[in-house]
């Protein structure tokens, strides 16, 4: 009858439902979507917490995140060596942020730090017009990208220093709201 495999101790998935917002069946259900994308790689074993970091490559090519124009900058985002290559940790960290149950707040810290292409705690006219590049598929011209930077600027910007702070855009998206509905992937 033994013959179960232990994927996680009982202390590992308690401490995995802790800090998401997953249950036990859907932890082991996303280990096994993080297995699947590199069998050879991922062990099924991980009671010992080996270091496994997936490449960018194969978390981009991921159903959830192939046609996301951010898919590289979630990836980014989420993994602990800004690059995009990712160990379940940083998996399952970036599925919980991006589940149903987690927090608008929660949500829209990681938005901003998505759409804050060079890293400097702000959302710059660079980031934004990035940002719409990438939501239009280039389909803007560079005039109409400029007037939209400008007039989000414009409304979302308190303090008018030119930029968005975390405060502006969680205060634009808490006018926003579709974003909660738009900001998340299916497990």
């Amino acid at each position: 009858m033994g013959n179960k495999q232990t994927i996680f101790t009982a202390q590992q998935l308690d401490a995995y439902q802790d800090c998401t917002y997953f249950t036990r069946k859907e932890i082991l259900r996303l280990f096994y979507r993080y297995r699947d994308l590199a069998p050879q790689l991922v062990p099924l074993d991980y009671t010992n917490q080996p270091d496994v970091k997936l490449p960018y490559e194969l978390i981009g090519s991921m159903p959830e995140l192939k046609d996301n124009p951010f898919r590289q900058r979630i990836a980014e985002v989420f993994s602990e060596d800004g690059e995009g290559n990712m160990t379940l940790d940083d998996f399952l960290d970036m599925f919980s942020v991006l589940s149903e149950m987690a927090p608008r707040d929660l949500k829209a810290y990681y938005a901003f730090k998505i759409y804050d292409f060079n890293n400097d705690d702000f959302i710059c006219k660079s980031d934004l017009e990035k940002t719409l590049n990438k939501l239009t598929r280039n389909e803007l011209t560079e005039d109409e990208v400029k007037m939209v930077c400008e007039k989000v600027i414009d409304e979302a910007d308190l303090d008018n220093d030119g930029r968005l702070s975390l405060e502006d855009f969680q205060n634009m998206i808490n006018r926003a709201p579709d974003f909660l509905s738009t900001f998340h992937i299916r497990i």
